[in-house]
């Protein structure tokens, strides 16, 4: 599911959850949701740290590093957060699901507390820090080496573009990003090509591959998703 829009699509994890222990998915989408904020922490902190270095995209990821430090005060903040939910219960296609908002948000504000986020954190930077040098490695190999941070930064700031874009997976921009970001480097075309085609099958298609082996698997342990389970 990381191939879907903004990986929403990986509300699929919950699915699976409920399939097996019950557990309501009002109670573990939050999950994805504080996955996908840690993310962009680890990744906006990597590409701050280059931006400041090389002096390029410093704009960007900090409206970008500015909204999801706004949006962690607001769901870390019960006297923030709930009046926005108590208020959004007089919309009738609201209303009917108020109780799962409630549910959803005692998760999120359980998960977003500051040791846990601290702890997701960094571990979220420790797992997109492997992709960044294995991006370095690729950068190397074809003799493009512009150090560590700079490849560090490029991925991540990259990364981001194609995830604020909303494209699944970010296809498209992210691919975009890294070719010129090399090409201004005076790296020739079909090197940055070629580095950004591999680098992309490593980290998100394989990643995909091993989701739809792990799922099959699943099937055959557990049976068939059941739609109603969504």
């Amino acid at each position: 599911m990381s191939v879907t829009p903004a990986k929403l699509g990986e509300v699929l994890k919950s699915v699976l959850v409920k399939e097996i222990t019950g557990e309501p998915i009002s109670k573990t989408a939050p999950i994805i949701l504080a996955e996908r904020i840690t993310d962009f922490l680890s990744l906006l902190l990597i590409a701050i740290a280059g931006a400041f270095v090389f002096d390029y995209g410093g704009n960007i990821t900090i409206i970008v590093a500015a909204f999801f430090i706004i949006l962690i005060i607001i769901i870390s903040t019960k006297k923030i957060a709930l009046p926005i939910i108590n208020f959004s219960e007089r919309i009738p296609l609201i209303k009917k699901y108020i109780h799962n908002i409630h549910s959803a948000y005692e998760s999120s504000y359980q998960l977003l507390k500051l040791k846990p986020l601290i702890l997701m954190t960094i571990l979220s930077l420790i797992s997109w820090g492997f992709e960044c040098l294995g991006y370095y490695f690729i950068l190397v190999n074809f003799n493009a080496d512009f150090g560590l941070l700079w490849a560090s930064f490029s991925y991540s700031f990259s990364t981001i573009i194609g995830a604020i874009s909303m494209l699944p997976g970010g296809l498209g921009l992210t691919e975009g990003s890294l070719t010129f970001l090399l090409v201004q480097k005076g790296v020739s075309a079909d090197i940055a090509v070629a580095t950004t085609f591999i680098v992309r099958v490593v980290t998100l298609w394989f990643a995909v591959l091993v989701g739809i082996v792990s799922l099959s698997f699943y099937q055959k342990r557990y049976g068939k998703i059941k739609i109603e389970s969504v």
